[in-house]
């Protein structure tokens, strides 16, 4: 996450009034507001490869994916986050325009600035989601993802993926290959 912006303590109201306004996009927790920095050509590919392998998957059901414009509430910690990649399947969300708040499923796709806050602080705001099942982490570099699944005990599970293994996303009953969700990337840019 990046540095707050330099301004008042912002209500929610406020915060989505002035973002209504902004060219860039911006989260907001709890008051602050953060800046969202641009992302490498290889975040961007990896992140279009999930969100099209969720989209022709869900096609037809009353699940919907959302890529990173689309704002996540987070009421419980009141924040609004722009994940990589969310599917929401709740009836409520899909009337919902301007953010979702019910997701099934948020993937991130990890970078040197922010993945060890994806891991952690912004992990911890998501457990707050009663719905959400699971969260999925990519790592580019390693060529890995991590999948977050809630078991039915409440429990988070981690579920590992990595070369050229098949990932399992049990909440949307995808299997998605590796070489799918890595696809186009440049071999010697890992």
């Amino acid at each position: 996450m990046a540095r707050p912006q330099h301004q008042p303590h912002l209500t929610a109201d406020d915060y989505l009034a002035w973002e209504a306004t902004q060219e860039e996009r911006h989260e907001y927790l709890d008051g602050e507001v953060f800046a969202m920095a641009g992302a490498e050509d290889r975040h961007v590919m990896v992140a279009g490869n999930l969100y099209m392998a969720l989209r022709n998957h869900l096609r037809g059901s009353p699940c919907k994916t959302y890529m990173s414009d689309m704002r996540l509430h987070v009421a419980a910690s009141n924040a609004y986050f722009y994940p990589d990649v969310l599917v929401t399947c709740d009836a409520g969300d899909h009337a919902s325009r301007l953010s979702k708040s019910q997701p099934t499923l948020i993937a991130e796709v990890l970078s040197a600035g922010t993945g060890g806050y994806d891991r952690g602080a912004k992990f911890a705001h998501y457990r707050r989601i009663a719905r959400l099942a699971e969260y999925v982490l990519v790592d580019i570099d390693r060529r890995a993802t991590d999948v977050y699944r809630k078991g039915a005990d409440g429990l988070w599970m981690l579920h590992p993926f990595a070369g050229e293994d098949t990932v399992e996303l049990a909440s949307v009953a995808l299997r998605l290959p590796a070489a799918e969700l890595f696809a186009d990337l440049d071999p010697e840019a890992a």
